[in-house]
């Protein structure tokens, strides 16, 4: 079985039953046999499925790093490292203790670590975020608990600065230029 792997499965377990009772000469009644449609049409209508997204529900925890390809939701408990090509949504009964990178992140549950978003960082009523965060636009919510750093420029332009601090004798030595010559 393929659980995590990206390639479909070559041969499918599904295979049609039909109710014991049931005789060769008399069809059975449609709400009697095993329609694989039928069975997955309400998985399918739930919050993950419907909208193509990977999803990470409540009493699941996970230890180590998640990549993301396409949009996420998390509403379990992560340690480690998340990086979201697309948006991630950290539900309200989400803990995450991770260091997240996204392309957007909207957080209603309880995030230890810091953010980084390409896009936007948007931190709802419900959330308590402990970290620094990065993003262009950042949205907070009234009621949401924030403690930390805040960076809103680009993650480019941020790391593009550069400090250069001067030997304390040299310091000195054009402060004492500057006055010799002013005199």
């Amino acid at each position: 079985m393929a659980l995590f792997s990206k390639e479909p499965e070559k041969n499918p377990k599904i295979q049609p039953t039909t109710a014991p009772h049931a005789s060769s000469t008399s069809p059975a009644p449609a709400a009697s046999t095993f329609s694989p449609t039928s069975t997955m049409a309400p998985r399918a209508s739930g919050p993950a499925a419907s909208e193509g997204r990977a999803y990470l529900d409540r009493g699941s925890k996970i230890v180590g790093k998640i990549s993301f390809e396409g949009p996420a939701r998390i509403d379990g408990e992560v340690d480690g490292e998340i990086n979201a090509k697309d948006s991630l949504m950290i539900g309200e009964s989400a803990v995450v203790t991770a260091q997240i990178r996204a392309a957007s992140v909207s957080v209603a549950g309880k995030v230890s670590g810091d953010i980084v978003a390409t896009q936007r960082i948007e931190i709802r009523p419900s959330a308590k975020v402990s970290g620094n965060i990065t993003a262009p636009v950042l949205s907070v919510q009234e009621g949401a608990q924030f403690e930390g750093h805040c960076s809103m420029q680009p993650e480019g332009i941020r790391e593009d600065r550069k400090v250069t601090v001067f030997p304390k004798e040299e310091r000195v030595a054009q402060a004492a230029g500057g006055l010799k010559q002013a005199t």
